[in-house]
């Protein structure tokens, strides 16, 4: 089975972007590029050998979710290191990355072929990958964030522009990739079952969390005198996008009645 392999590709993709964060930081930027994008092309190449062998997108399952999280972190990562070339972010990428890698060595899942009906959709993998990418966007701006609060004291003023501006920006890019799924999972939701929004608490859960990052945009946008308690915010934003993920598994209210909790076989 391809997960037999996933050991092996693990320690490939994450030696490859502890390489490019090391050459980050001693300024190396083109050894920092050509090691994280050839760690994310062995990733991803996995992932795709994975779906193909699966025979249905590798999406059903946490774990699965996990291995495009931790892809779409690196991606985030080396995007905002080769637009505002922070040091730091392909580090804090890494990191985070490997937090779910280790997850998924820890927590192995039964990986089979087999969809339920409802997942037989063509809604179904672009609605999970847009939030991916929106959630690996919205992490990458929260690391920012808590770079901002705790370790960015003695940065000039125009740093600190600079990076509360790439805080926004990469939020508004994620809200969008957010939108777009709900947007889908609407859509599919309509086709699977009849309606369009029922309050699932997955669904309950994700309109809080857009509504959150909807505010922390109009505060970081319009309200500028505060760039401390926006990046608070923000924080408590991915909290609450952490519970829409995987949180909402372990509320009593979603076992055995909510169509999203993530199936662990």
């Amino acid at each position: 089975m391809i997960w037999d392999y996933f050991l092996f590709i693990a320690i490939i993709a994450i030696v490859l972007w502890i390489a490019g964060a090391v050459a980050a930081w001693k300024d190396k930027a083109l050894v920092a590029y050509t090691t994280t994008i050839a760690g994310i092309a062995i990733f991803l190449a996995y992932i795709i050998v994975m779906w193909a062998s699966l025979q249905r997108p590798p999406l059903r399952t946490m774990g699965e979710t996990r291995l495009w999280y931790s892809l779409f972190l690196a991606v985030a990562g080396i995007i905002v290191y080769g637009r505002w070339h922070y040091r730091w972010i392909l580090s804090l990428s890494t990191i985070m990355a490997v937090v779910f890698i280790t997850i998924n060595l820890l927590k192995p899942e039964i990986h089979s072929t087999t969809l339920m009906p409802a997942l037989q959709s063509p809604w179904f993998a672009p609605h999970v990958i847009s939030y991916m990418i929106a959630y690996a966007l919205m992490g990458a701006a929260t690391l920012i964030a808590i770079y901002q609060l705790f370790f960015a004291k003695k940065a000039t003023a125009a740093s600190i522009a600079t990076a509360e501006q790439s805080q926004v920006n990469l939020v508004c890019a994620g809200y969008t990739f957010l939108t777009l799924g709900i947007l889908m999972g609407a859509l599919w939701a309509k086709e699977a079952w009849g309606h369009y929004w029922s309050w699932d608490p997955k669904e309950t859960w994700a309109a809080v969390t857009w509504l959150a990052y909807l505010v922390y945009i109009h505060l970081a946008r319009y309200d500028t005198r505060h760039p401390k308690l926006a990046c608070w915010l923000l924080i408590v934003c991915f909290v609450l996008l952490q519970m829409c993920w995987w949180g909402i598994n372990y509320l009593p209210s979603a076992q055995a009645t909510s169509v999203h909790t993530y199936s662990m076989q």
